[in-house]
């Protein structure tokens, strides 16, 4: 249905001489609508207008449940894309297409039966990118109606627009952020180029004048998956407008519409609508399908890699032989393994840098290494941690807690394996020797509580603690309450070892009498 102000422009042109092939060109209308409407005086047109106005709608039925959702969201201006969807999701198959919808939301508009109460939306021409050179990444927050904070992580692709959402009930931690790339890196089967960031704080320390300072395990892992990085400026939307346009779109289109009982069910849901609504329709920017350019530009994507984040997940794990002399071949080098499992098979899990082994049947890691960069290298046990060490660490750890029946005890014990696990024997051998005599539980308990107040952990610094408590409380002076000269000379002659002699008041009277005189 073409609306009053398009008939009067084509019957403008046709004033002007236009032919209906000019009007064409002119205005971008179809053909057949063009010559619909090329003939029609303004009365025709005017019936024909009352006429489709009174013709069923087949969204008619919808209309409670369309009225509704725009009540709940103070009449906003919503996406239309993002209402059709959310009926979609709630009442299955809709009976006519996005562009009939629309439609139908005119309609509404036209007639009075709902109005907004928003801005339009601005949209930037951004530049256009190879594909596979580059994704965007930001974060966002979002509260749900029924009062959820959801942390929001979210990725596209800069070339096809292919997205990628997930979410987390708690701010992000850099840790959190690696988590998301490895997530987002599988969901795209491979990984970009470069990443355009922000200078949010989870991922840069500093921006020095061009030199920019990234987070400790940020910093390790760009470096091992081989990510160039690209950190926007401050208050700088157009150089990742693309992604931001992403964050306004989860927000709109998927999180204002719904409700969520945690976030375990918004990332649930979350994906579906990746796959139904954020790359399974047409991009306004692009006007393809991000579903359809990212089969183009998945191959242009690198091979995943492995990284030392995901040691402990078993997918990307490897079968490995251990043979007869207990070790096993990586990259034309051996790498030696506990004797107990001498022709048995293990699985390895292989980064840039390190090689984990682990027990096929537990799961449980038994050793870790160091990848040598030799070729034919027989790597010495000692460059390797052992799951057996870390075994006989926890016994120790256990014969300390026995030693003494204090609860501050066990938890000093407890802090000393966290401070110190790489030399927790060296602790324990220091305990044992300092603390294997006499122990006064009091002064000790003094000693554990100042060391544990002040994080100081080691073996040698609670002993030097339980001298100085010791020495203080031999310091302290007694108090006395003498009732008598006679108890008052017990009491020296006990202290002291000699007697003091004791005399009469009466000799001081005549010595002061003969100064006087």
């Amino acid at each position: 249905m073409v609306n009053k102000i398009m008939y009067q422009r084509i019957q403008h042109f046709k004033k002007r001489g236009f032919s209906k092939s000019e009007i064409i060109r002119a205005t971008g209308l179809n053909k057949r609508t063009v010559i619909k409407y090329f003939d029609m005086t303004e009365n025709q047109y005017l019936r024909y207008l009352e006429t489709a106005n009174n013709r069923a709608k087949i969204f008619e039925k919808f209309k409670p449940g369309i009225l509704a959702v725009y009540q709940e969201n103070d009449n906003q201006k919503l996406e239309k894309s993002a209402v059709y969807d959310y009926l979609e999701e709630t009442f299955g198959d809709m009976p006519g297409t996005e562009r009939s919808f629309r439609n139908y939301i005119t309609y509404l508009t036209d007639t009075g039966q709902l109005t907004f109460n928003a801005n339009p939306r601005k949209y930037y021409p951004v530049e256009e990118l190879p594909y596979g050179q580059q994704m965007q990444i930001d974060f966002g927050e979002y509260r749900t109606r029924r009062g959820l904070k959801l942390y929001i992580f979210g990725a596209v692709l800069s070339a096809s627009r292919y997205k990628y959402c997930a979410f987390q009930a708690e701010h992000f931690t850099t840790l959190d952020l690696i988590n998301h790339l490895l997530d987002c890196f599988e969901y795209l089967e491979g990984m970009p180029e470069e990443l355009v960031i922000d200078q949010d704080s989870v991922m840069v320390l500093k921006e020095n004048s061009g030199d920019i300072i990234y987070t400790k395990d940020f910093k390790h892992f760009r470096a091992e998956m081989g990510l160039k990085i690209f950190v926007c400026r401050k208050s700088d939307p157009e150089t990742k407008g693309k992604i931001e346009n992403l964050i306004k779109f989860i927000k709109r289109n998927f999180l204002r519409l719904r409700d969520f009982e945690d976030v375990e069910e918004a990332n649930t849901r979350g994906l579906k609508w990746l796959s139904r609504r954020a790359n399974g329709k047409i991009s306004l920017a692009t006007r393809r399908i991000p579903r359809e350019m990212f089969k183009e530009e998945k191959i242009h994507l690198r091979p995943l890699r492995n990284s030392i984040y995901r040691c402990n997940v078993s997918s990307g794990r490897e079968k490995r032989k251990v043979d007869t002399l207990g070790t096993i071949s990586v990259n034309s080098c051996k790498y030696p393994v506990p004797e107990d499992y001498r022709n048995r098979e293990v699985e390895i899990y292989k980064t840039n840098e390190m090689l984990f082994i682990y027990d096929s049947r537990t799961g449980e890691k038994v050793q870790e290494y160091e990848l040598c960069p030799i070729p034919g290298t027989k790597v010495a046990v000692h460059r390797s941690r052992s799951h057996r060490n870390e075994f006989q660490y926890q016994e120790l750890k256990e014969k300390l807690h026995r030693m003494f029946s204090l609860d501050l005890w066990k938890v000093f014990v407890d802090k000393n394996y966290q401070r110190y696990p790489r030399y927790f024997r060296d602790q324990y051998s220091d305990a044992k020797k300092k603390f294997s005599g006499s122990v006064n539980m009091e002064y000790l308990k003094n000693a554990v509580s100042i060391c544990l107040e002040n994080q100081t952990y080691s073996m040698a610094n609670l002993h030097d603690t339980y001298l100085y408590c010791k020495r203080e409380a031999d310091l302290e002076v007694p108090e006395f309450k003498l009732n008598s000269n006679s108890e008052l000379q017990n009491v020296l002659a006990k202290n002291t070892g000699f007697q003091v002699e004791i005399r009469d008041i009466e000799v001081y009277h005549n010595l002061v009498a003969r100064s006087k005189s």
